[in-house]
Order: C-alpha cells, then structure tokens, then sequence
C-alpha cells in the first residue's frame, strides 16, 4: 500500500504536521506492517522512523490497538492500553478503507504514564487526608465523626487539596470552636507536609483594636513616622510568613480591608508608610460571629471564601455528643489537678446534676458548657489548703450547679410560656420536645408532664430523649 509521496508537495507538507503534533502516529498495512511512523511514536519506541519501517507493530508496541481495528474493521477511540514496561496510552485507531475493503489502520496515542503516576499520589495523598483526620489531628474534636464531619472534611481540603492550600472562613456563635478548629487545621497541614514543623500560626483578634492605626501597624507592619509614634516593625502578616494567619473577629477589618486583599492578591505586603514590597506566602484564615459575606468587601470575601466552614451552636448538637464534651472537660479538670498540685480526683456526678447540664442551653455554646462544668466541680471540691489526702473523691450534686451562670430563661418564665404554646396538645412526644428546647433537663420535663397528668419518670423521659437524640 503507498501511503505517502514525499515528492508530492501537498504530501510533504502532510508529512511535517504529522511529525510535528504531540501524539504518536503509526499506519500500518492489512498485515500490521508499519508503513508510516511519526517522530513521537518512534521516541516512544526508543528507535528511528528508518527502523521501524517494514517492521510488524506489535514489535514496538505489543498490545497495539491498531491490530483489533484490521480484524473487527471497527473503529476504536480513547482505548487505555499498558505497555509490559508498564507504560499507559490513550490510544485511537481507526480502519483504513479502500471501496468498502481494509486496507490498513492507523493509530493515534498519547502517553499518560506522568498522568496515572500523579493521579495515583492525588488518590494517596487524598486517602492519608481522610486517615489523618479521622485517627489523629481531629480526634479531640468532638463531632468530628458526627455532626462536624462534612465540616473536618472540608477543613482537610482547604488544606490538603494538591491545588492548595486555600484561604478559608470559620463562622460561628461565640464560644462554638472556632479558635480550635483553626489550630487543628494549622496541626493537619503540618502533619501533611504542607507547612514545615516550625511554620508559625499568627492569632489576632481584630475587634481588640479601637484606633484603625494601631490595628493596621500591627497586621501590616509600619514605617517609622508614618503616624504619631509609628516606629519601624514588621506586622503579623509578615511573621505569618510561610504559615497561617488567624484573623479573629475578621469582620472589625472595615478600613483595611484593601490592604488586606491586596496580600492576597499580589502575596506581597507594604507596611504603613513604607514603599518596599515584601513578599509573603500564607494561609489566611478568617473566622467571625458574623456574617462576612455583609461585612466584607465582596472582593475580599470570594477570595476569603474558598471554604466556609460554619459552626453549629451547642443547642443543635445531638446529645451524644453533648457526652462527650461532658466527660472531655470533667477529664481535662482532673488531668489539671494532677499537673498542677499533684491531686489524684474521681470525680462523679449525681444523676440529677448530670441531666441537668446535658439539658440546658448555652447561650455563649461549647465554651459556656465548659465553665459551668468546671465551676459545678470547683463548688464541690475544698480549697487545696484544706486537702492532705492526696486521693479525693469529688461527688457534684444539683447544688452545686450555679444558676447565675446557666440562662437566666431556664429558671424564669416559662409557666405562662408553657400554658399558652401548648394547652391543646396532647401529644407526649410533642411535648417533651417544647420542654426540652426550652431547656429543661429529664427530671423537669417528667415533674411538667405529671402536672398534665402523664406519669413518666425522669428515667423514662431520659431514654425518649436519647432516642430523639435531643
């Protein structure tokens, strides 16, 4: 079969932008003889074109699409084919056709070997993400398997991801784990080799600064002069440097916010009356009690914005979870004890007191939980002056729990709350959920229901609430 006259103009032009394309091209005869080879092909082969001339195509490439295509005289697009070397090809082959008879193919490949080898370290570096974040950086987060998981997945992305790391915003009511969740994704990115083990993480709470100049001097840095008893330093953004910048409370930017998105931008920084251009590369993450999508420069934001990682409040995790958070702070009090004074607690909650912290509602969430617990136990442990027995057992009752502390609505208020919302229902599990969203623990909730006339015991309205899981 003649394929092409290099004497033909119109052929030799054919023939160099054949030669010049990135794919490998071959033309073989009916017998799977090769009669045109490109450059590439013959690279790939690690032989010349003269070589290959003449010679059969499964000598060079064994498992050669183009053979299917002679025998099935059916075409073949975007085949994956392994080379014995362990090579990969997308490959298409196509009949050649002369009055309806094969008289030959051709094939058409690309080596994607470099691409399965990195698609292989994406889907290895992906699987250590998920390995990471569940066995070890979150553990300690609690949720992270539960109610928070979309969110630690998330986190590990903004982190992980091979195109990052990104910027990314923690949003969230006071006192939900923001602060927290942004060590721990600072922990992850160095467990991962994103950041280097001595990478700095630069907290700043935004909202701490009253005069604009101060807040701006100490994010971006001044120049001595710049204003009234400015002096030459470099701001937090620069000794954020190859790390992470947490801004706390990123919605009191207001009058920086440029500045701000220009480091994004440009990776660059100038402090306050200075002209030199710093180059920096960091993380930023923003986290807020408010919603930074309304104060937020929209430019800013949408580069902020990467990942948004909201937060629930206390009240809408499950009360599992609520355990756990429980046991978590009365086993950090005693690891305390022990570090600081040497004091080896147990300490044991009544029954009573126990359901009534897991009820209550928060108004300042997680963190609130926390001080609650830790002053129920402060109340029922003697000052460390009048201790000589350096095993104690703590036991906290209903006395114990402050009320100043919990919401002042879960004391006050709620009879006339409680005729007016439900005198027509009679639904028992309708009602435990109003007494319960209005904070009540399982022993309130049984002594409302025996005022209505249903005889349930706190025990009884214990097990129902679990598994409302409320």
């Amino acid at each position: 079969m003649k394929w092409l006259d290099l004497n033909n103009p119109t052929s030799l032009i054919l023939d160099q932008i054949i030669q010049k394309i990135n794919e490998g091209v071959n033309v073989v005869d009916k017998d799977g003889n090769i009669i045109y080879v490109n450059k590439n092909s013959a690279d790939y082969a690690e032989e010349t074109i003269e070589n290959m001339l003449g010679e059969h195509i499964a000598e060079f490439y064994p498992n050669a699409a183009v053979l299917k295509v002679l025998n099935s005289k059916k075409e073949y697009t975007n085949i994956h084919v392994q080379n014995p070397d362990g090579r990969h090809f997308i490959v298409s082959a196509y009949p050649l056709m002369i009055d309806g008879q094969v008289k030959g193919g051709l094939s058409i490949f690309r080596d994607i070997t470099e691409l399965k080898m990195m698609n292989s370290k994406i889907s290895n570096l992906q699987e250590k993400l998920i390995n990471t974040s569940s066995s070890n950086i979150f553990n300690d987060f609690i949720g992270s398997q539960g109610s928070l998981k979309e969110i630690v997945n998330k986190a590990c992305k903004a982190m992980g991801s091979p195109g990052g790391p990104r910027h990314s915003i923690i949003s969230g009511e006071t006192g939900t784990g923001k602060t927290l969740l942004a060590k721990l994704m600072y922990r992850f990115a160095k467990n991962i080799g994103v950041l280097k083990e001595d990478a700095p993480f630069i907290h700043i709470n935004c909202a701490q600064f009253t005069n604009p100049d101060i807040a701006a001097s100490e994010i971006f840095g001044s120049k001595k002069g710049s204003f009234t008893g400015a002096s030459n330093k470099n701001g937090l953004i620069e000794q954020a440097n190859k790390g992470i910048l947490f801004l706390d409370e990123a919605h009191a930017l207001k009058s920086y916010q440029n500045l701000l998105l220009k480091v994004i931008e440009e990776q660059t920084v100038r402090r306050i009356g200075g002209v030199k251009e710093i180059p920096v590369d960091v993380i930023i993450i923003a986290a807020s009690t408010k919603n930074l999508e309304k104060n937020l420069l929209p430019e800013l934001y949408q580069r902020l914005a990467q990942y948004e990682l909201v937060l629930p409040p206390f009240d809408q995790r499950s009360y599992s979870e609520k355990e756990k958070m429980f046991l978590h702070f009365k086993e950090e009090y005693k690891r305390s004890a022990l570090e600081k004074y040497d004091f080896d607690l147990e300490i044991m909650f009544e029954p009573e007191a126990r359901e009534r912290l897991l009820n209550a509602s928060y108004k300042r969430n997680v963190r609130h939980f926390k001080s609650v617990i830790n002053y129920s136990i402060d109340s029922a442990t003697p000052l460390i002056n009048s201790l000589n027995n350096k095993k104690l057992m703590i036991v906290v009752k209903n006395e114990h729990i402050p009320d100043k502390i919990l919401d002042d609505d879960q004391k006050n208020g709620f009879q006339e709350e409680i005729k007016g919302d439900i005198s027509n229902s009679e639904n028992v599990e309708e009602l435990i959920r109003f007494f319960r969203k209005k904070g009540f623990g399982a022993r309130r909730i049984a002594n409302r229901l025996q005022e209505k006339g249903i005889d349930l015991k706190y025990y009884q309205v214990t097990y129902r609430l679990q598994k409302m899981d409320l």
